[in-house]
């Protein structure tokens, strides 16, 4: 089975991104994200309404790092530290050396390859530092540009699900695109 320990903290970087440790100072920005319409369209949860439920969500990111369970971070660009994004592992499958990858930006920074370049750092920590074996990502089918970025990280398409999943009062069908460790 695999063995994870997130501590200290990894910090990632490259050229132009930092992917850092979400705090509890970075809730204005995780409000804004969890909270915008245009932003969460196609991330079937429910919108956030205040900062207690921005608080409430960089508690759980907290509390699956301290149990080594998941692992998000917040994505800046470089040298700013400001959240404009998440982006990590919040489902780890560790007796199948899996996991789903999850991402969320900014809508002004969508468009300039941050997400692309972030999940190809977050990809590179999850085979050479965590030692996955496959990474998988689950989407809205009507998320093109989603599809087409998993397609850029050279993702396969896996699965088709209809009516899978249940949010705000309708059943969603889900794709499921998938990574093996080359």
């Amino acid at each position: 089975m695999l063995s994870l320990n997130f501590h200290p903290f990894p910090e990632i970087t490259s050229e132009r991104l930092y992917l850092r440790h979400i705090e509890k100072s970075d809730a204005t920005d995780v409000l804004y994200l969890r909270g915008s319409s245009k932003v969460m369209q196609f991330i079937d949860k429910p919108l956030q309404k205040n900062i207690d439920d921005a608080l409430a969500h960089i508690d759980l990111i907290e509390n699956g790092i301290q149990k080594n369970n998941t692992i998000n971070w917040a994505i800046c660009l470089k040298p700013e530290t400001k959240l404009l994004g998440i982006i990590g592992y919040h489902i780890i499958d560790k007796t199948n050396y899996r996991a789903e990858i999850g991402y969320i930006l900014h809508d002004a920074y969508w468009g300039k390859g941050i997400t692309h370049e972030a999940i190809q750092l977050v990809l590179k920590f999850a085979f050479e530092t965590m030692n996955l074996h496959s990474i998988e990502a689950h989407i809205n089918p009507s998320n093109v540009a989603s599809r087409n970025i998993l397609l850029k990280n050279k993702f396969e398409k896996e699965a088709y699900f209809k009516e899978n999943f249940h949010a705000n009062g309708k059943f969603l069908d889900t794709e499921v695109y998938s990574l093996i460790k080359s």
